[in-house]
């Protein structure tokens, strides 16, 4: 698997190299700019990318900004952007490109490797990775329809934004695929949401509802019915 890197602090782009060395991708190319990061995406043609939001000359939103204008250029180019704070605007702009293929995290996340890389790969694969902590901020409930959630759909429905299937959900809350499937319908009919969706459409779907009309706190795993 391909990536091309755009990240100006050294340090992190030569720990990046390395550790996706280690795990399987080829980098093909590490860009400290914006300008080098388009070039390289036109010239290596990566499977998937990491993007800092900050970059040069400005160090605001040229990552960002950098990484739309790819998007547009190589339409449904698997993004994963890197930060080192949560900002709202900026991953607002990423997630409003219902393309696929996008995850927002925070810099923190890279030291967790498994998490970082199955992430990687989710967003690889066209799926949606993002923080839990950039969930809590950006979906912070407003008094819409997801009042109405149980504390149980809530759980599944934070679990969902953050990428995670049936199977993975049931997993993380103790509970059965069957159970799981239920809650899904549930969340899915009280936000007026088709329970058909799948995969990431699915998570775009609740993410795009989300974002007009608030959003679940962040799931805790724990047992329990």
């Amino acid at each position: 698997m391909r990536v091309v890197i755009a990240e100006d602090n050294v340090l992190l782009a030569s720990g990046l190299e390395l550790l996706l060395g280690s795990r399987g991708f080829e980098v093909a190319a590490i860009a400290d700019d914006a300008p080098g990061f388009l070039a390289a995406v036109e010239a290596h043609r990566p499977d998937v990318t990491i993007v800092d939001v900050r970059l040069p000359p400005t160090f605001r939103d040229e990552g960002i900004r950098a990484a739309l204008q790819a998007r547009r250029e190589r339409p449904g180019l698997p993004v994963l952007v890197l930060s080192q704070y949560v900002e709202q605007e900026y991953a607002g702009r990423l997630l409003s490109d219902t393309g696929g293929g996008i995850g927002y995290l925070l810099k923190d996340r890279v030291s967790r490797i498994a998490e970082f890389t199955e992430a990687l790969r989710r967003v690889a694969a066209g799926g949606t990775a993002l923080d839990p902590e950039v969930i809590t901020q950006l979906l912070a409930v407003r008094g819409d329809p997801v009042e109405s959630l149980t504390p149980r759909e809530r759980e599944v429905l934070a679990l969902m934004a953050e990428g995670h299937d049936n199977a993975g959900i049931a997993e993380r809350l103790f509970v059965t695929e069957n159970a799981v499937h239920k809650h899904v319908g549930g969340v899915f009919l009280k936000l007026g949401l088709s329970p058909g969706d799948s995969g990431h459409r699915r998570v775009r779907a609740v993410l795009t509802w989300l974002r007009r009309h608030g959003g679940p706190e962040p799931a805790r795993t724990k047992k329990g019915p």
